[in-house]
């Protein structure tokens, strides 16, 4: 899973880029100014950064010249037309820049073309006999591919986003709520839940991969 720093200070982009980007099979970490990203950069590992030109505190441009000091990839997020500060950050190493307002898909789209230059995309996540290939959205167990819904995808991936740690059933909720179009509330996700074990689980009443924790939601090691 390919982990992302966002270093934006606007709350809302931030909100908007954080659940698209998880729903789309990345990590995401997000700070504000240039102190916490250089923190990032030099204490976490991560694979790319998406990096606003201007912010609330310090700029751009020195934590591009961080990051790429530590190779890695950057993607600039800049106001529309500001022509000279793209230049000055693609001079600067830079990858890509896409414009606010951006499209989702095409952001993501430009983030998987840059992972896949730089050589740091994780194609394929394992789970048990179950691989899962986030970039293609290929599920497979034993070496065949298994046929899920858009919003089974989208709920196996809340688990692969989340691996090791607790998901409640509102959190569960609240990632996979609108994939394609479909209304899910508690009573469904139970069904959800059920449908996904009986494709991925060897024995879907002995679940290994998607675990319950009595009383307070699931879990996948």
């Amino acid at each position: 899973m390919s982990k992302i720093l966002i270093v934006e200070d606007d709350i809302s982009i931030i909100r908007t880029l954080e659940a698209y980007l998880s729903s789309e099979g990345f990590e995401t970490f997000s700070v504000s100014g240039e102190r916490e990203a250089l923190s990032v950069i030099e204490n976490e590992i991560i694979d790319l950064l998406l990096l606003d030109i201007s912010l609330a505190e310090g700029n751009g441009f020195a934590v591009c010249e961080a990051a790429k000091g530590h190779g890695l990839p950057v993607i600039f997020l800049t106001a529309s037309g500001d022509e000279n500060s793209v230049v000055r950050g693609l001079d600067m190493g830079a990858d890509d820049y896409i414009a606010k307002p951006f499209r989702p898909r095409e952001l993501v789209s430009r983030i998987r073309s840059v992972l896949r230059r730089s050589g740091k995309t994780k194609r394929v996540v394992m789970l048990g006999s179950v691989s899962v290939d986030a970039e293609k959205g290929i599920v497979s167990k034993n070496g065949t591919e298994i046929n899920l819904s858009a919003l089974e995808f989208r709920l196996l991936m809340a688990f692969v986003n989340h691996r090791g740690k607790l998901l409640t059933r509102n959190a569960l909720l609240e990632e996979i709520w609108d994939a394609g179009g479909d209304f899910v509330n508690d009573n469904t996700l139970t069904v959800y839940i059920k449908r996904l074990r009986e494709k991925i689980e060897d024995d879907p009443q002995k679940p290994e991969i998607i675990k319950t924790v009595r009383g307070l939601g699931y879990r996948v090691d």
